[in-house]
């Protein structure tokens, strides 16, 4: 089962982290957290990277829904999103929510995941359709 939603983005890091915030942001998603994987592992271990960001999104209404439905459900959320350097890109993955009703046998849940896929693969889809790109080579 493929668990993420994946685009890549033809902009640097830097750059890519504060447009996928607002992508996100725009359809009710907030960030809850933030994890720089690539600071943390090298500090921790001297463990050498890419730019490595996992963003905690939470769409509040959508949550306390889930949450409603199956108080559990909190150990499935927030929605995680990384944005992670890739050669002179990034690449963009956002778990799908479909996993979070896939988990659970409450038929409550799938509407829910189904509202924040939707949403999820909006932000993605503005994401992919509206960064600026490098011209590609013709083959």
């Amino acid at each position: 089962m493929n668990y993420t939603k994946t685009i890549k983005l033809d902009i640097g890091y830097d750059e890519a982290v504060p447009i996928v915030k607002a992508a996100l942001k725009a359809r009710g998603f907030g960030t809850l957290s933030e994890i720089d994987v690539r600071a943390t592992l090298d500090e921790k271990i001297g463990y050498q990277m890419e730019p490595y960001l996992i963003i905690g999104a939470c769409n509040p209404a959508l949550a306390s829904r889930a949450i409603e439905a199956e108080r559990e459900i909190g150990a499935l959320l927030p929605c995680n999103v990384v944005v992670r350097g890739a050669g002179p890109g990034v690449i963009v993955d956002a778990m799908d929510p479909a996993i979070m009703a896939s988990v659970t046998a409450n038929p409550k849940l799938k509407p829910i995941a189904d509202e924040a896929s939707r949403l999820i693969d909006e932000a993605l889809s503005e994401l992919a359709q509206e960064t600026p790109r490098e011209p590609r080579a013709r083959q």
